[in-house]
């Protein structure tokens, strides 16, 4: 198919970062599918030209282009409803958005965009009947995957003993702390920490040279029963939110009101004990890392999200821990027993291949769209050719 890919090409639209996750995981997937990309990356046009100008490219470009579809990943409130709008409507393009946060960003920013689209992707099972109150009938559960173009098994010595790659949000460092404090050997990366961001090949090798990697499922604390929120976790999310919207961060008064405001939230961060709350239970959504690590042959202990086990067989092809005590316990005891470590590592490879590639997904969404096509080139068993990009100035 000719698919006109509206997404960020670098992560939250800072070039410095490295390319995004959407780049990395969606595009790349769909390119070596074999169709043809028109690559539209709002955000850098944006950044350079303008809002309406930008909105006025996009309508100009999907009536010049006629593609099959326009896959959207929308970030923030950079689109126009009524540009949308028009594309669907009038136009008639076959439009569909991948809504990447509805766990808690669906009251406030899925339903009032979810209608501009004629179909939308949820990863959150909690999302059908809310998209079902607002009377939207075109909404299609997936979840994420591996791109196994890029996420691979290679053959590599193991040189770490425990890993973990995220940023030291909320209790994070604490965790590190006390797995430290344990006498085991963690190396970390993410902006934030002293071993600093990790490339996308190197965070592939990381996945593939650990004996653990490590996944701590939410930003501020870890799921479970025995779960501490940190009290500042408010102030963490909104100096994360204010962190990565890059077209506020000019000069002048805009710019000075958001570090000012951000200072005040690192402030309440550093002066707050991390863990002083009462235990609080909630529900985490399931990430990228859950079936990347696995998918590049490496073993997983993860924090409990929400229908993990739907799709790995807990403790036989990843391994969870609910609370901080757990999470040592189990470090402690599967870098001791190798073999065993080693036969969850390859049932969670084994898994993520047959069933959680973005091939996959990708066909299961098409087939559900009715578009046959996308799903020739597994159906016949082939093997395809990389896509076309054209990339619109």
């Amino acid at each position: 198919m000719r698919i006109l890919y509206v997404a960020m090409k670098y992560d939250y639209g800072r070039t410095n970062q490295g390319l995004s996750f959407e780049h990395c995981n969606f595009y790349d997937s769909l390119l070596h599918m074999g169709h043809d990309i028109i690559y539209f990356d709002f955000m850098t046009i944006l950044q350079e030209h303008g809002r309406d100008w930008m909105n006025a490219r996009l309508l100009e470009v999907a009536k010049v282009e006629k593609p099959d579809m326009m896959f959207t990943v929308l970030f923030a409130d950079e689109f126009d409803q009524a540009v949308i709008r028009e594309l669907t409507e009038d136009v008639g393009i076959l439009t569909v958005n991948w809504f990447c946060d509805d766990h808690w960003r669906f009251e406030n920013y899925s339903r009032l965009w979810a209608p501009c689209f004629r179909w939308v992707v949820t990863t959150a099972e909690s999302a059908i009947p809310k998209y079902a109150t607002i009377g939207y009938r075109n909404v299609i559960k997936s979840q994420w995957a591996c791109n196994t173009f890029m996420y691979q098994r290679m053959s590599l010595p193991l040189v770490h003993d425990v890993t973990f790659v995220g940023q030291p949000y909320g209790s994070r460092r604490t965790v590190i702390d006390q797995i430290r404090k344990a006498g085991i050997h963690v190396q970390v990366w993410g902006s934030g920490w002293e071993s600093g961001r990790a490339s996308q090949e190197e965070m592939i090798q990381i996945f593939n040279q650990s004996r653990i990697n490590l996944n701590l499922t939410t930003a501020y604390g870890l799921s479970g029963e025995q779960e501490f929120i940190s009290p500042t976790a408010p102030y963490s999310l909104a100096a994360r939110l204010l962190d990565r919207v890059p077209f506020v961060r000019r000069v002048g008064a805009i710019g000075r009101a958001r570090l000012r405001v951000k200072r005040l939230c690192e402030a309440a961060l550093v002066s707050t004990d991390c863990v002083a709350s009462p235990a609080v239970v909630r529900s985490e959504q399931i990430k990228g890392r859950n079936f990347e690590v696995p998918g590049c042959g490496g073993f997983l202990l993860t924090g409990i999200a929400d229908d993990l086990g739907e799709y790995y067989d807990i403790g036989k092809e990843v391994v969870c821990f609910n609370n901080a005590d757990e999470m040592v316990e189990k470090i402690q005891r599967y870098l001791v027993q190798e073999d065993e470590r080693m036969a969850i590592a390859q049932a969670g490879y084994e898994r993520t291949l047959r069933d959680h590639t973005y091939e996959r997904r990708f066909m299961d969404i098409f087939a559900r769209m009715g578009l046959v096509e996308g799903m020739a080139c597994i159906t016949a068993g082939q093997t395809v050719q990389p896509g076309h990009t054209e990339e619109i100035q």
